[in-house]
């Protein structure tokens, strides 16, 4: 993680997600922009949110892990030979949502966010939270800073850690969505 101000209240939010093999693999799939991982796209959408919700007064904790785990599908969805481009972009919340709902408990406010996170290109997944508008906000902000090259500016120049911490939890089995046929 980077080294922002509020970095210890956040990661107290985050730290069980945090040991999960399957959020740390996330380290390893490409986001919006070359040299950033959706780990790393997650991490800033989660931070961001996190701040942006602590001060407005709104749930911070429930922002900073649905902010993780938004983006829990675990596939490179560059790779249309798995997903078309547009099965990726309707259906990606809600293989992130069983994929976290597998390894976690997560409050209805969590499940909130992921499953909302992509309105409007999913018109039929409106918030019911507060924090869910924070985070696809923060969602769309940081995948254009990605796809502009700002995010060394946002993250100080500094790229995160690539190792895996030694004390992950093995992940529970998840059912990860199939290529298509034909």
């Amino acid at each position: 993680m980077w080294n922002f101000q509020y970095k210890s209240e956040y990661e107290a939010c985050v730290a069980d997600l945090e040991r999960s093999g399957a959020v740390q693999s996330m380290r390893f799939l490409p986001q919006h922009a070359e040299g950033v991982s959706t780990y790393d796209h997650a991490s800033l959408v989660a931070y961001t949110s996190f701040r942006i919700c602590s001060v407005l007064g709104l749930d911070a904790r429930a922002a900073a892990r649905g902010g993780l785990l938004h983006d829990l599908f675990l596939y490179n969805w560059q790779d249309h030979s798995i997903h078309s481009f547009l099965d990726h972009m309707e259906n990606h919340p809600r293989y992130a949502l069983e994929n976290a709902e597998a390894l976690f408990a997560l409050t209805d406010t969590e499940r909130d966010i992921i499953a909302t996170h992509m309105w409007p290109a999913t018109p039929t997944k409106f918030y019911h939270r507060w924090e869910s508008l924070v985070v696809s906000c923060m969602d769309k902000v940081c995948a254009v800073a990605e796809l502009l090259r700002l995010f060394p500016l946002i993250t100080g120049g500094k790229k995160q850690a690539r190792h895996v911490p030694a004390a992950l939890e093995t992940p529970a089995r998840l059912t990860f969505p199939q290529p298509k046929a034909g």
